[in-house]
């Protein structure tokens, strides 16, 4: 490539610094002659040239000091790009790659505080991917977008696949789509369909587009299923082998494999059309006679997934069965691919955060440090329905005034009809949410799981239904109050087991995730059911 002219790198550099562009910069630096950087260096005002010594990384400036006057390494002597203190930090450490977490933002803050954005590069090589996208998360947007511009490019890719969806797209956007693509080429297939399914269109086009042969057929292939499905899931790398080759064939077949996949634990066994029958462990391959066929040590225990078996009833396959990896298979039964236990285990945690925050309204894919606008936006939907069950709980208390105005004590005691049925009824709920989630509720034993949930509701009732009416007597004085607020509870407690359990079974149903509205209809029974009971109680027996 021809060198640009001094004016012409002078323009793109300044240029590239001014946007925040620093990846920008050290490709620019990196195609430029050493000589040519450090008069460059000398060019620049004493703000640019401070900016500029951040993004030349050790090689280059090893390089670039023999061309440095003493005045500019006077300058830069004092800035390694450590923040102080850090190489006896790092030292202290044993060898070991990274610190943990809390320290590691902290060092980030405060290398970014002192524009010691070299220091900040160096953290980030020392740690995972993985770990590099928990501290993105962890940043503030124009701090993150700092800290991102000096994660090396190589590596990218890899930290895009381990962030949400919300900060994966606006960080990949920041991105040049030549180095998107580039850093996207080293990924592995499942990892690139993920990035491929969740980045906008524009960027996506220009992945697929970028992969060519037998990798864009792949690529194809995999997206032509739905991310929640065995396809989606799926990687396209699984080593396959006949069941008339010998042991000892196979093992010099795996001998000229630079590297195996990933998590590989089991080889699949296909016949010459390509169907799968079965599974060879690398376990049992090492220790068979070199001479046995790979029909003789075979298992046949584990039948391929198909393609199209849903994401959930996959992460209980290999829950039940403690799988590592396990082969997916088309409609006519051949081979096509094959699961690994980090994408389960990925899809797990993926469905509890989903679960716990749509329990709160939130979308667990939302960035924490979106914009306030944004997130009161986002809440504001959630808030407003919790206020139209909230008023209707009011509406019916507000049906009993005059029982209120008689008897003030009944105010008092509200709260607790309608607490104790709101525990008592999520308990059950998220036991229901959970066997629905596991296959464990099905429609042979709802009748047998309700039985038990009323027993259970009754007993506790009675229980805390006489503890509660003898305190109500004790602080009152007035046995008619506390035999109301007794039977309230004992109504409540049994209408709320009934509504624990029938909620989520008609949400699923009707294709409507349970954890995400159950609690807030579950609240709204219990509180209507707790003060219309304990109030027309009170209105009968004691006016």
């Amino acid at each position: 490539m021809d060198e640009l002219s001094p004016l012409t790198d002078i323009e793109q550099i300044t240029q590239a610094l001014a946007d925040g562009k620093n990846k920008r910069v050290r490709k620019l630096l990196a195609r430029m002659h050493p000589a040519k950087v450090a008069a460059l260096l000398e060019m620049l005002d004493p703000e640019q040239r401070q900016a500029l010594w951040q993004q030349v990384d050790a090689a280059l400036e090893t390089r670039l000091r023999p061309h440095m006057n003493l005045d500019l390494l006077g300058q830069f002597a004092v800035d390694s790009g450590d923040a102080p203190g850090s190489e006896a930090s790092d030292a202290g450490q044993g060898g070991r790659t990274a610190p943990d977490a809390v320290n590691q933002l902290a060092d980030i803050r405060i290398a970014l505080e002192g524009g010691k954005l070299k220091r900040v590069g160096k953290i980030l090589l020392r740690i995972h991917p993985a770990k590099v996208a928990g501290l993105l998360e962890s940043l503030p947007p124009t701090e993150r977008s700092t800290v991102w511009s000096m994660v090396e490019t190589e590596r990218t890719g890899k930290v895009l696949t381990y962030l949400h969806d919300e900060i994966r797209i606006s960080l990949a956007r920041q991105l040049e789509v030549e180095d998107l693509v580039a850093t996207a080429q080293r990924l592995e297939l499942d990892d690139l369909v993920d990035l491929i399914q969740t980045l906008p269109s524009e960027l996506s086009s220009a992945l697929l587009q970028s992969s060519t042969g037998r990798r864009r057929e792949q690529l194809e292939s995999m997206l032509s299923y739905p991310e929640d499905s065995a396809g989606g899931l799926m990687d396209a790398d699984p080593i396959e082998v006949r069941a008339n080759v010998k042991v000892g064939t196979v093992l010099r077949y795996l001998r000229l494999l630079e590297t195996l996949p990933s998590h590989t634990d089991i080889l699949m066994v296909v016949d010459r059309k390509g169907h799968y029958q079965g599974t060879l462990r690398l376990s049992t391959l090492v220790t068979a006679e070199l001479g046995l066929r790979v029909s003789d040590v075979m298992q046949t225990d584990i039948a391929g997934i198909s393609v199209h078996t849903e994401a959930t009833e996959v992460a209980r396959l290999f829950q039940d069965l403690d799988l590592l990896s396990a082969p997916v298979v088309d409609d006519d039964n051949r081979l096509i691919g094959r699961i690994t236990v980090d994408d389960v285990v990925d899809l797990i945690r993926q469905d509890s955060d989903r679960a716990m925050m749509q329990m709160a309204g939130l979308d667990d894919e939302a960035d924490i440090f979106a914009p306030v606008l944004v997130s009161s936006r986002r809440r504001a939907v959630w808030l407003g329905i919790n206020l139209l069950t909230a008023f209707l709980a009011a509406w019916v208390i507000g049906r009993f005034q005059a029982t209120l105005e008689h008897v003030v004590a009944l105010a008092v005691l509200m709260p607790i009809v309608a607490s104790m049925g709101g525990v008592a009824g999520s308990q059950t709920l998220t036991l229901v949410i959970r066997g629905l989630a596991l296959g464990q509720v099905q429609k042979g034993n709802i009748r047998i799981l309700l039985n038990r949930e009323v027993g259970i509701s009754i007993l506790n009732g009675l229980l805390w239904a006489v503890v509660v009416a003898l305190l109500a007597v004790a602080w009152f004085g007035d046995w008619g109050i506390g035999g109301v607020l007794g039977a309230a509870i004992l109504i409540n407690l049994l209408c709320a087991a009934l509504a624990g359990l029938a909620i989520p079974l008609i949400l699923d149903r009707l294709g409507i995730d349970p954890a995400l509205a159950g609690s807030v209809i579950l609240t709204t029974v219990t509180d209507v059911i707790g003060f219309f009971s304990f109030l027309g109680l009170a209105t009968v027996l004691l006016l």
